[in-house]
C-alpha cells in the first residue's frame, strides 16, 4: 500500500449469509483526503465503513488500514486473525460518527466526549477534560457541557458526537450519513463541523446522501451500486459530468 494510502481495499467482498451485500471492492482513501460514498439505500455503504473500523468482518479480498490488515495480525511474516484486543486497539485509532448518535443517555456532554479518553485510554479526569471542554468549544457547544443528551437537539447531539470521534485524534473519521436523522433546519450545523474537520486536513469517509455537501467539500466520489463501486473521481466529474448512466439516474433521482 502506497504511503499516501490510509485505507486501501482490493477485491473486498462482504456476505451475509447466502447474500451477497458486497462484492469486488476496490478503493483507496488517501491521507488528508475528504472522500465520499454516494448511492443508493441497500447498496452495501454503511456495511462498508463497519468494515473498515472492524464492526463487521469481510468475506474476501483485501482490507489495508494504515499498515495492517484489518481482521488479521502478522507473525514473522505471516498473517493470522487478530485477536480481540488487537481489534480494538486498532478500532481506537479510527473514529466513527453514526446516523443516531449513539451518546450514552446517563451521561452528559463533557462525559460523552471524554469516557473513550478515560476508560479506554486510561487519561486521568483532569486531562480528559481538558481535552473535552477544548473540543465542545470547537463545535460550539462549550456552554451545554453539563446538559444531558435529552436537553440537547438533535443537531447538538451529533456535534457532540463527532467531538468524541476525534477526542483520541484519531487517523481517520467515518461518517454514516450523520445528517440522516437530523431535521432539515439542524443539518448545516452539523455539516459545518465536517466542513471545518476537512479544512484542517482530516482524513474522512463519509456515507451521505448530502449531494451538494459532497461536491462542495470532497475531493474524491464514490458512486456505489449493487455492492459494488460504479463510478469513482471528483467530485464534479462524478456529480455533474458522470459518464455512468447509473450514477446519472441515481443523482437525478435524488434531486427531483
Amino acid at each position: 500500500m502506497s504511503s499516501d494510502d490510509i485505507i486501501h481495499m482490493l477485491g473486498m467482498a462482504k456476505s451475509f449469509g447466502a447474500v451477497e451485500v458486497l462484492t469486488g471492492i476496490d478503493m483507496k482513501v488517501r491521507r488528508g483526503e475528504a472522500a465520499f460514498i454516494i448511492g443508493p439505500s441497500g447498496s452495501g455503504k454503511s456495511t462498508l465503513l463497519r468494515c473498515v473500523n472492524g464492526l463487521e468482518t469481510y468475506s474476501g479480498g483485501e482490507l489495508w488500514v494504515e499498515d495492517y490488515l484489518v481482521g488479521a495480525e502478522n507473525s514473522n511474516g505471516k498473517w493470522y486473525e487478530a485477536r480481540s484486543k488487537v481489534t480494538a486497539a486498532r478500532r481506537a485509532g479510527i473514529g466513527m460518527v453514526f446516523q443516531r448518535f449513539n451518546l450514552f443517555p446517563n451521561m452528559t456532554a463533557l462525559e460523552n466526549v471524554t469516557a473513550g479518553l478515560r476508560l479506554v485510554l486510561g487519561q486521568p479526569r483532569r486531562q480528559a477534560d481538558a481535552r473535552g471542554r477544548e473540543l465542545l468549544d470547537r463545535v460550539g457547544l462549550l456552554h451545554r457541557a453539563d446538559a444531558y443528551p435529552a436537553q440537547l437537539s438533535g443537531g447538538q447531539q451529533q456535534r457532540i458526537a463527532i467531538a468524541r470521534a476525534i477526542a483520541a485524534k484519531p487517523s481517520i473519521i467515518l461518517f454514516d450519513e450523520p445528517t440522516s436523522a437530523l431535521d432539515p433546519e439542524l443539518v448545516g450545523e452539523v455539516l459545518e463541523v465536517m466542513r471545518d474537520l476537512a479544512r484542517d486536513g482530516m482524513t474522512m469517509l463519509v456515507v451521505t446522501h448530502e449531494i451538494a455537501f459532497a461536491e462542495e467539500v470532497g475531493d474524491t466520489v464514490h458512486f456505489i451500486d449493487r455492492g459494488r463501486v460504479a463510478e469513482s473521481g471528483k467530485p464534479a466529474d462524478v456529480i455533474r459530468h458522470s459518464s455512468n448512466p447509473r450514477t446519472a439516474e441515481f443523482l437525478a433521482r435524488i434531486r427531483q
